[in-house]
């Protein structure tokens, strides 16, 4: 079930738990789909707000007649507003294309019937009996409690199934019909992003993660399956990496396209699409190599080498390099008090993580990279980091101290600087092991304050919760939340003396694109990197700029989404070990 925290506007994916026994608390909804795709119900919502309960109340009556002749038996519930849902338990689970259409059809026919649950594989929920409703009271059954027991525990044949398809054959028909004229509007697909070597489209990774495809393009679910399929190869896959994102529910669109089979089929299914896409792969080794417009980067690969400031400022020395900034995260631990945990201060909090990582992956305390990427790196937008670097810099003795405004297409120069009033201190302390990160992609979709909370973990053995409140300098109440989201996704658990630790073998990147967040990260990179010509365009027409200033690099460490190269946890290890 998915808890709505907002008074049931919205059931966001890293709100989603398991279902218990207990009657929640808040307004909580049910996933329709699993992570196969496939869904055990068609759940009809009737929405009060399109027509007014009197028109819902018409158009129930209508849906139940229609499925009285079909041989369907249903449950129904009602909410204190005067909508109502309509449940259609199968024996056998049916696809998403499947029951989206289906839905799709009924509406045709029904006002007020709302289809868009049945339209997104990812997001499609609905309130269920039992759940609080945002306006007071709760979810009720229209039924007896025993009939709709006795229904869930028999629920309606495939022949019945088969019924309702026959019946509504001509709206299904047009329906199809119609997603063939209407054009595919995807947002991957809308902007040409940049598919860097190893990786799939965006326009593939939507289909494998959503199920929607264009319709123009595939004839049907099995030509889109075998498309997904042929660019995971493409892209390096493996057949089991494929499995592992079908089998976790990391890939439910493409899981659902095998739904047609019995389970013991659909594996055998897959390993003969993935022997297709390795015979065409090679049939047509040579075409992988030929010019491809659509899949170039409109600028050259991320240069993260560090800047050359004005002076002779960066240290010669890398360790040395190294051992200030590591100093300087101490000072930023001992300092992050200043920051509470409002919105801008968890924000600067992050930005400042956002320079250390940078600070960490040049050898230099010396920060080039510019607003747009650490906004990158954050989250944030670009703007908004402006406008924390310009408070973080105006501070009474600050961590970060500009050193030159930026001219071009240079970004402001920043240099990491110990504040004088625990400079004693942070020299003093030991140096924290491991790497300073930005904010990693999954923590978009959780939100900063569980960072700071896995952050903090992932530096101890264990912590209870009161010393998590002492050392992320949050609230009680965000770091309860934190952890209850986080243990929900397995990303951290508690043990019989109620400290909590991190789950090691949980990946953080599977869990990114699992949420879509990677989806996001791409469309802000493509964003920033047409911006950066447009600008650079301007400054040949307008500036008489200096030609070094106008080179075509990209300032984008983060590219590869997952903070600093792996060879700078060794250096980390044997800075650790000089201490």
């Amino acid at each position: 079930m998915r808890i709505s925290r907002d008074a049931g506007k919205t059931y966001p994916q890293k709100h989603e738990r398991n279902l218990t026994e207990s009657l929640p608390s808040l307004p909580a909804a049910v996933r329709i789909f699993g992570k196969d795709g496939t869904c055990a119900a068609i759940f009809l919502d009737f929405d009060s707000s399109v027509g007014g309960p009197d028109w819902v109340e018409a158009d129930v009556r209508a849906v139940q007649k229609w499925l009285h002749t079909c041989g369907a038996r249903w449950i129904e519930d009602f909410s204190p507003n005067g909508g109502r849902h309509v449940y259609v338990p199968l024996e056998n689970r049916v696809t998403f294309s499947e029951a989206r259409d289906l839905v799709e059809a009924l509406g045709t026919r029904l006002r007020t019937l709302d289809k868009t649950p049945h339209q997104n594989i990812l997001h499609g929920c609905m309130r269920t009996p039992g759940s609080p409703h945002k306006r007071g009271g709760h979810q009720q059954l229209a039924i007896s409690l025993t009939t709709a027991y006795d229904i869930a525990r028999r629920p309606n044949k495939a022949a019945v199934w088969a019924a309702m398809k026959a019946d509504l054959r001509r709206e299904i028909e047009a329906v199809q019909a119609l997603r063939l004229n209407a054009p595919f509007i995807s947002t991957s697909e809308a902007t040409a992003f940049h598919r860097p070597a190893g990786r799939m489209s965006r326009g593939m990774q939507q289909i494998a993660l959503t199920g929607l495809y264009d319709a123009n393009r595939y004839a049907s679910d099995s030509d889109a399956r075998q498309a997904v399929i042929t660019a995971a190869a493409a892209a390096g896959m493996d057949l089991t990496d494929v499995e592992r994102r079908i089998m976790q529910g990391i890939w439910p669109g493409l899981a659902s396209f095998y739904a047609r089979y019995a389970s013991r089929h659909r594996m055998p299914a897959l390993k003969r699409d993935w022997t297709k896409a390795i015979e065409y792969l090679r049939k047509n080794k040579g075409s992988a190599a030929q010019n491809n417009n659509a899949h170039r980067s409109p600028t050259s690969q991320p240069n993260t080498q560090p800047p050359a400031p004005t002076g002779n400022l960066i240290s010669s020395d890398p360790q040395a390099e190294h051992r200030y900034i590591r100093t300087w995260r101490n000072a930023l631990a001992l300092r992050e008090h200043y920051y509470t945990d409002s919105r801008n201060g968890l924000a600067r909090r992050m930005v400042l993580r956002a320079l250390g990582e940078a600070a960490h992956m040049t050898a230099s305390r010396f920060i080039e990279f510019g607003d747009r990427s650490i906004a990158v790196a954050t989250g944030l937008d670009h703007t908004t980091v402006g406008s924390h670097l310009r408070a973080l810099r105006t501070e009474s003795d600050p961590l970060v101290t500009l050193v030159e405004v930026g001219r071009g297409t240079k970004g402001d120069l920043y240099m990491l600087t110990i504040p004088q009033d625990v400079r004693a201190a942070a020299e003093d302390l030991p140096w924290r092991k491991g790497k300073i990160h930005a904010l990693r992609p999954v923590f978009r979709e959780l939100g900063l304050p569980a960072a700071f909370v896995y952050e903090a973990l992932e530096r101890s053995a264990g912590m209870n919760t009161a010393e998590l409140v002492r050392l992320t300098k949050l609230s009680r109440t965000a770091v309860s939340e934190s952890l209850e989201v986080l243990a929900a996704w397995n990303m951290v658990a508690r043990d019989t003396a109620r400290v909590w630790s991190v789950v090691s073998g949980t990946s953080l990147k599977e869990l990114a694109e699992h949420f879509g967040v990677l989806e996001a990260v791409a469309r802000q990179l493509y964003k920033y990197r047409i911006e950066r010509i447009l600008w650079r365009e301007w400054l040949l027409k307008n500036v008489n700029t200096v030609a070094e200033l106008l080179a075509p690099d990209e300032d984008y460490p983060w590219d590869a989404y997952e903070g600093p190269p792996d060879e700078w946890a060794l250096a980390d290890l044997a800075f650790t070990s000089t201490a």
